[in-house]
């Protein structure tokens, strides 16, 4: 990442790269905590970040609206009581407008490379559009960011459609073809009862079934939004009542899985009152403890599958021949279009190739054995570096904007102590500190229903170690995420006098 003499480089305090939910979350509490030297690296051209990049048909959230939004920016308009992609990715675009964000975006810039100069204290960035250097880099690129397309054999000379979930190609009419869905998680669950209607055929390509609750959506009244906006004390009641439900179960998951047996009595009656066949019932059955995987909530999904358009193949693909699909059971299927529903790079974060550290060595070689960070948040070796919806931060249980919002808190503190820490430019975790924390979230994390439940999920990474999901509640990681403490972290100093240069103002 060498850079020419004659390039003007903008110098920033924060970094933020990522226009989330983290990325616009941390802008806001930047400008909070009066810090408005900063700037939001986002590589398309709009806000929203998975609320943008998946819009295949039927895309909406599994948490209940007003628990999936933030707490300082309560939307008392949401339609539905599970809000779609749409409504979601409209509040991220008001957010940029109602918090003075704008400013602050820099579209198309993606993130080529970041690399810690230790002379200097601080991160020198290059993007699409030109270099920075930073004193912090806050990472809110978040683990639903690149698609996971199979590598399969012969899949670049199938002569059909080809796409990811989360890359829909809207200019493709699905009407009258023959369509292969390979996946059974989130996505697909909500794109099968889409396009089922449409296609001559759908054939499903399941290794392994979910666990489905139904789904208690409704829509909205216009007398409940307007008590919402003129006492917004009853949307703020809501959402406690949410929230506490939510952290009722969380128990449940993480300490006492065989309280889940309830909750699997229900799926199980879910799945005989839609699916009368059999065969076809036997094939949607997990064998695994409901909770294990993500459980996945639809009204839509079971109905769908028992069309007489639809097969549901109960084995992975293992290749593509000429135009047909080829499962591990050995059966064929001809087909027009292949729609991948087939997750994300949740435990290799690629965002991981592209930062350097101290060391020489990049995040991705740091993590070869695994993700590991400090409270989720900072990783040792690597100064000034903070992740929003780092390791072990996930929920399997509520609301990841929850969390989102406690990492923000460790930000603004972690801004302020390094402000307070005289001589130092810098913080860096100690490794000590580190290999404690995520011993303990291990430790937590055997007795977890996703350790325990007989799967293997997209929580696990190669290793078969659960580096996505907290084990524990929202509340718990609040607490342990409001201040940050010293003693965990070294000081850095600066080893290089400082360049001068002349910034370009972030909020200029």
């Amino acid at each position: 990442m060498s850079s020419s003499a004659e390039e003007p480089v903008q110098h920033v305090r924060v970094a933020v790269v990522g226009s989330g939910f983290g990325g616009l979350g941390a802008a806001v509490r930047l400008r909070q905590e009066g810090v408005t030297d900063f700037v939001v690296l986002e590589r398309a051209a709009s806000v929203g970040g998975t609320w943008r990049d998946n819009s295949y048909p039927g895309c909406a959230c599994d948490v209940p609206s007003h628990l999936y939004s933030f707490s300082f920016a309560p939307n008392p308009d949401w339609p539905r009581t599970f809000s779609g992609q749409p409504e979601i990715r409209a509040y991220l675009e008001r957010m940029a407008d109602r918090f003075q964000l704008r400013a602050h975006l820099r579209f198309q810039h993606e993130l080529l490379g970041a690399r810690w100069d230790a002379g200097q204290a601080h991160w020198v960035l290059e993007t699409s559009q030109g270099r920075y250097t930073a004193e912090v880099l806050v990472s809110a690129c978040g683990p639903l960011a690149d698609p996971v397309v199979p590598d399969l054999p012969g899949l670049a000379d199938f002569p059909g459609e080809v796409f990811h979930s989360a890359r829909w190609n809207h200019d493709y009419d699905l009407a009258g073809k023959r369509v292969a869905v390979v996946g059974t998680g989130a996505s697909a669950i909500q794109i099968v009862p889409m396009i089922q209607p449409q296609v001559e055929k759908l054939v499903l390509l399941q290794r392994t079934p979910p666990w489905v609750m139904p789904r208690m959506d409704r829509d909205i009244t216009t007398a409940e939004r307007r008590l919402y906006r003129r006492l917004p004390v009853t949307q703020r009641a809501l959402r406690t009542a949410l929230w506490a439900v939510r952290e009722g179960q969380t128990g449940m998951f993480t300490k006492r899985p065989v309280l889940l047996r309830a909750a699997e009595r229900i799926a199980r009656r879910n799945l005989a009152s839609h699916i009368k066949d059999p065969a076809l019932r036997a094939r949607l059955t997990p064998d695994y403890r409901f909770g294990c995987k993500r459980v996945l909530l639809s009204n839509t999904y079971y109905p769908a599958l028992a069309q007489p358009n639809v097969e549901v193949v109960a084995s992975a693909v293992e290749e593509v021949r000429g135009s047909s699909v080829v499962a591990a059971d050995g059966s064929e299927h001809e087909v027009d279009a292949i729609v991948f529903g087939t997750g994300f790079h949740v435990t290799d974060m690629p965002i991981g190739d592209r930062i350097t550290g101290a060391a020489g060595r990049t995040l991705a070689e740091e993590w070869k054995d695994g993700m590991a960070a400090l409270r989720g948040t900072t990783v040792s070796g690597f100064p000034n570096l903070l992740l929003v919806i780092g390791p072990n931060t996930g929920l399997g249980t509520s609301s990841m904007v929850l969390q989102i919002e406690s990492q923000l808190n460790y930000l603004a503190d972690y801004l302020r102590r390094l402000d307070g820490a005289t001589g130092s430019a810098a913080l860096d975790v100690s490794p000590a500190a580190q290999q404690r924390w995520n011993e303990e979230v291990q430790r937590r994390m055997a007795t977890t229903v996703w350790n325990t439940g007989g799967c293997h999920s997209w929580y696990l990474d190669a290793n078969g170690t659960n580096t996505t999901l907290w084990p524990g509640t929202t509340a718990q990681f609040r607490r342990e995420t409001r201040t940050v403490d010293l003693a965990e972290y070294e000081p850095v100093r600066r080893q290089a006098p400082v360049t001068p240069t002349a910034p370009v103002r972030a909020d200029a």
